[in-house]
């Protein structure tokens, strides 16, 4: 039996929700020679019966269940199982354009030099609406530029040589999240990097979406990742290759400070709610924002706090309490009192519109 181009893989944990739509789009996929390597890590849900029924019904499916270990763990155990020249990423929440990987491993073959390409996606919410088409660079050396401040592939867009995932050594385990950034850093450091201009999958965002919860965890590797990524560029041993926890230690022998790491995190919870606006999830937002604000600020970045100050003005405003939405917005002009150019413009626009 010949081994297929390229191996899917992807982890389940509970996803029953969103399972079937995902599943049957890459079943569903125009390029038909592939396996589809599937890790159920120990749901407790109807996954693990939901993949069993496909598994029955087409050969190219391949289920492993195993004790929840983890998503890198998944990971890693799905690309050692991998047959394929290419291993694709896939995540059990979203859904793949029929043509993706066709697209992709055309891709790939005509260009050797390349480790990883990706996509645009069109990010959906929990009912599968529309929030807007999204896209990073797509040339190596924009890419790997953007990479020096943070991640520039959608991680279940992704397909890559299974040499470089193996010369790169696969996931590592002392990211508890961001280790998809960590990994294209590393496969960096020997190949080229694309993105497709073509939209690759529909990228769903809701509240208990992984990289959603997992905010405080991915600003560490964040941080982790690029101060290794640096010491490699100087020729340095990589300082994380003896690191098993992301601990207060390990940061302090990175160079990452408290400040670095609050300033950063509260940057990405504030993305993090402006993507919960975007899916509609207003009141999640609201308690998001309020929580951060009500935290320790004082190593935030004054444009961070009266973002965060706007948001909830914003959410105050759609819920009609505009005593409180203009407080907000006192609260962001005294915090960073440059933002007024913004009110003014966006002011202007509604006075245009209207």
């Amino acid at each position: 039996m010949t081994s297929p181009i390229v191996s899917v893989v992807m982890s389940v944990f509970n996803g029953e929700r969103f399972l079937r739509e995902a599943v049957e789009s890459i079943l569903a996929q125009s390029l038909r020679d592939f396996e589809f390597i599937i890790i159920d890590d120990g749901s407790t849900d109807r996954s693990a019966s939901m993949l069993d029924y496909y598994q029955n019904s087409d050969v190219r499916l391949k289920v492993h269940h195993r004790e929840h270990g983890g998503l890198i763990e998944s990971l890693n155990r799905g690309c050692a199982l991998a047959q394929g020249k290419y291993i694709a990423r896939m995540d059990a929440d979203d859904v793949a354009i029929k043509d993706r990987l066709a697209w992709q491993i055309e891709f790939m073959d005509a260009h050797p030099e390349v480790g990883v390409v990706g996509g645009a996606v069109e990010w959906i919410d929990s009912a599968g609406k529309s929030l807007g088409i999204f896209g990073y660079p797509c040339e190596d050396r924009q890419i790997k530029a953007t990479l020096l401040q943070g991640c520039a592939l959608w991680h279940p867009t992704v397909v890559l040589r299974k040499a470089a995932f193996v010369w790169a050594g696969g996931y590592r385990s002392v990211f508890v999240d961001g280790e998809d950034y960590d990994l294209w850093l590393r496969i960096a450091d020997r190949f080229q990097l694309a993105n497709l201009h073509s939209v690759l999958l529909k990228y769903r965002i809701h509240p208990s979406q992984v990289s959603m919860r997992q905010t405080k965890q991915q600003t560490l590797g964040l941080l982790a990742a690029q101060a290794a990524a640096s010491a490699r560029r100087k020729g340095l041993p990589d300082p994380l290759d003896s690191v098993v926890a992301l601990n207060d230690e390990a940061l302090a022998a990175l160079d990452i400070t408290p400040a670095m790491v609050m300033n950063r995190f509260a940057s990405y919870r504030r993305d993090w709610i402006r993507n919960m606006c975007r899916a509609g999830e207003y009141s999640i937002a609201l308690e998001a924002a309020l929580e951060i604000l009500r935290s320790d600020l004082k190593n935030v970045a004054p444009p961070i706090v009266a973002d965060l100050h706007l948001i909830v003005a914003n959410l105050r405003w759609r819920q009609r309490r505009f005593a409180k939405s203009l407080m907000g917005i006192g609260r962001a002009i005294v915090t960073w009192p440059a933002i007024t150019i913004r009110l003014m413009e966006a002011v202007s626009r509604r006075l245009r519109w209207s």
